[in-house]
């Protein structure tokens, strides 16, 4: 028989805060602060006092762990959705501050007037008006007496009709008495089914993923710091992104800038790269993966709760080293001279731009190997080889787009029973056959989505080989990607679109190359015939028309370095099929070259 996966229950205001207060339902801070503005808090008070429904809070019970003496410890309720509501309850109702999206910490006063009965965020205005209680936090916090403070409010207000007055303090004195319904979801469920009732539950329709899930779990442990490893994900993602906000931290969290964790993260202070911009649900990740050569993690869940895989119980020695663990992976991914040489790593694979990069999860994985093969002594001549390599393959086989967590899981396993060297030999064998070479990747470029992997490959390939743009004679493809150049078409667009051809076919992959926008200017809508035919006069000392190549061997140079077919020189839109087909097994054939010279 199947045992009820949660209960609901409804319970009044006041019992929730007091769970609150006494740590039994763990709020945790987690990547997302109080992000409600206090309008949305007063718009709660309104509805509590009108006796509106605020909807579910969704609480998710620890298990009971068993601790080192023998004993058992029961487990908290972590908070998984309602964060917001119960933020708001504890900032209007006790009086407590939030942490704001800007980790502000701040006190949000509520105020009420018994004549209107209405709640108003307090102002200076509402301070001086006396028919005003300006903050409810101070007549709700349990010590105050709803006789007394009417007696008080009347004094100070004559005029005002005393029946309403007494009605409607009354009510908001009754505010904690309203009740909320709660959600327990039980501590043996697994983390695929508390993710399908959460959806299931909540009518908005927000899904949590499964990061979310183990940042609430960190950050509800006090006893292993969890706080501190929450804030050094939160923190170290969102630095990434704005090094400014160092020094924000630096003021307002002093606690933490005393950690270890953040002074591993001041370089990042002075960082301006952006290729590799780890999101926390990234950093998470690679930790994990780094540390527990595992892929999933709803595994990384249990883990922190203490699970014993093979007795299926809970204990305290496992939650414990899993916190260790955890920790020492972000450390791992936080350090600057990991973090930069990994970066350079990427680079040095003719991935210069974030652009270049579609697929967080294969720049993820890149980044747990070069960890790993790090932490295990491997050279770092054939660690810089292999995680260029294993990085372009996983992109030009889409290797994690489908299910990443399992296939993370398989490769983290293979990896660590086979050495490197040799499982990549395996996956290539089986999946870079000469087939893919000369069949697949060619059918694969037939697209016209230029930020297909497949063209980023193509293009990293022309980085690495330091290809000029097409018909530059300096200005590299490097060049043009670094500085905002502009992809233009072989056979110019409007030239295509003036002889009917629709969007998909003249916006193909194979017509696409890097070029200077004033080359690209002076081409306009001409036939390859006809500006080529200008370029090879060009060449011949008839003066320059488009860009600076002067010399015969220098543009067909540039024209192979493109993969531009010589046949180029005498095709009009008769052969422009021609062109793409011959253009694409170019392009495949230079993407094997570069591979396997990486």
């Amino acid at each position: 028989m199947d045992t009820q996966k949660y209960s609901v229950n409804q319970h009044l205001i006041e019992t929730l805060l007091a769970w609150v207060k006494s740590g039994e339902i763990a709020i945790p801070e987690i990547q997302r602060p109080f992000v409600w503005d206090a309008s949305k808090v007063r718009d709660l008070m309104d509805s509590l006092y009108q006796g509106y429904p605020i909807g579910y809070i969704i609480t998710w019970l620890n298990p009971n762990v068993r601790l080192k003496d023998g004993t058992t410890a029961t487990g908290k309720k972590v908070l998984i959705d309602g964060q917001q509501r119960v933020t708001a309850l504890t900032a209007a109702i006790l009086g407590q501050y939030v942490v704001t999206k800007d980790y502000k910490r701040v006190r949000i006063k509520i105020a009420f007037n018994p004549i209107t009965e209405k709640f108003e965020v307090q102002t200076p205005i509402i301070l001086r008006d006396k028919t005003w209680i300006p903050d409810i936090s101070e007549i709700l916090d349990g010590q105050s007496n709803s006789f007394s403070y009417i007696n008080t409010y009347l004094a100070e207000n004559p005029s005002m009709d005393k029946d309403h007055a007494v009605k409607s303090i009354s009510k908001l004195f009754d505010l904690t008495k309203k009740q909320v319904g709660l959600i327990d979801l039980a501590a043996d469920l697994d983390i695929e089914t508390v993710t399908e009732i959460f959806i299931r539950i909540n009518a908005q329709g927000v899904v949590l993923s499964q990061a979310d899930f183990v940042m609430s779990k960190i950050a509800a442990n006090e006893q292993y710091g969890g706080q501190d490893i929450r804030k050094a994900i939160d923190y170290f993602s969102h630095l990434a992104i704005a090094p400014e906000f160092f020094q924000y931290i630096a003021d307002n969290d002093k606690d933490f800038a005393k950690t270890d964790f953040f002074q591993k993260m001041t370089w990042l202070k002075n960082e301006n790269e952006d290729l590799y911009d780890p999101k926390y649900t990234d950093v998470l990740r690679v930790a994990f993966s780094t540390q527990f050569n595992r892929g999933k993690l709803s595994d990384l869940v249990s883990l922190l709760s203490g699970r014993n895989f093979e007795t299926r119980t809970f204990e305290a020695d496992i939650a414990e080293a899993s916190f260790n663990k955890l920790s020492d992976g972000i450390h791992q991914v936080i350090n600057e001279t990991n973090f930069k040489r990994f970066v350079m790593i990427i680079k040095s694979a003719g991935f210069i731009h974030t652009k270049m990069v579609r697929s967080q999860n294969v720049i993820n994985f890149a980044y747990i190997l070069y960890l790993r093969l790090r932490a295990k002594g491997e050279n770092q001549g054939n660690i810089e080889s292999y995680v260029r390599r294993w990085f372009v393959f996983s992109v030009l086989t889409g290797r994690y787009s489908g299910s990443p967590e399992s296939m993370f899981d398989l490769d983290l396993r293979q990896m660590e029973i086979t050495p490197f060297a040799e499982y990549l030999a395996q996956k290539e064998e089986a999946n870079l056959s000469e087939a893919f070479w000369s069949a697949s990747l060619v059918q694969s470029l037939n697209s016209s989505v230029s930020s297909s992997p497949y063209f980023n490959a193509y293009l990293a390939s022309q980085v690495k080989a330091n290809d000029k743009g097409f018909l530059s004679k300096e200005i590299t493809v490097s060049d043009l990607i670094t500085y905002r150049g502009d992809i233009h078409h072989i056979f110019p667009k409007n030239y295509l679109k003036k002889s009917g051809l629709p969007r998909g076919k003249y916006n193909q992959i194979a017509n696409y190359v890097y070029m200077q926008q004033e080359v690209n200017i002076q081409v306009g809508d001409k036939a390859p015939e006809i500006y080529l035919g200008d370029m090879l006069k060009q060449c011949q000392d008839q003066g320059l028309k488009y860009g600076g190549i002067d010399r015969l061997e220098e543009l067909h140079q540039n024209l192979e370095n493109n993969c531009i077919p010589e046949s180029v020189f005498t095709m009009n839109i008769e052969d422009y099929d021609e062109f793409l087909l011959a253009r694409r097994k170019l392009m495949a054939k230079k993407m094997k070259d570069y591979y396997y010279s990486l």
